[in-house]
């Protein structure tokens, strides 16, 4: 059975438009300042980066969750690169995920293991055609 997720975008503006998501959210997105746009508001390059960020950050928890690590925080920065080309294209080479994870009760090994199953899981990850790399620096909590 194939599953589907839907958007709406409708332009209101020169270098603007509004998103609606299926799943309820909406905002405004335009093009990012360096192509006519303006600083503040939602690009398709931040939601590309975004994608990859939060769909990690879920398939994480969820593995984490089902191996039964003690995780006290999890936060993420995530860095797209994009190349240009002479033609004035351009895609994303690759993206970098630095989480910061915090665990009590591992030396790390379960953390790492939980990583490789989280890049091979998930959605967005297996969809890109750019490398994504990720880049954890994993804290051990010793307090009880």
């Amino acid at each position: 059975m194939a599953v589907s997720y839907k958007t709406w975008v409708k332009r209101t503006g020169k270098r603007k438009g509004y998103l609606t998501c299926g799943n309820g959210p909406e905002m405004e997105f335009g093009a990012p300042a360096g192509a006519h746009g303006r600083h503040g508001w939602m690009t398709p390059e931040d939601a590309f980066v975004a994608a990859v960020n939060t769909c990690i950050h879920m398939m994480f928890l969820w593995v984490a969750d089902r191996m039964k690590i003690d995780l006290v925080s999890y936060e993420c920065e995530a860095e797209g690169f994009v190349k240009r080309y002479l033609d004035k294209t351009e895609e994303f080479t690759h993206v970098v995920l630095r989480p910061k994870i915090t665990v009590r009760n591992d030396d790390g090994s379960k953390v790492r293991r939980a990583l490789e199953i989280t890049k091979k899981y998930s959605l967005i990850a297996a969809s890109i055609k750019s490398r994504l790399d990720i880049e954890p620096e994993i804290v051990i909590d010793k307090t009880a």
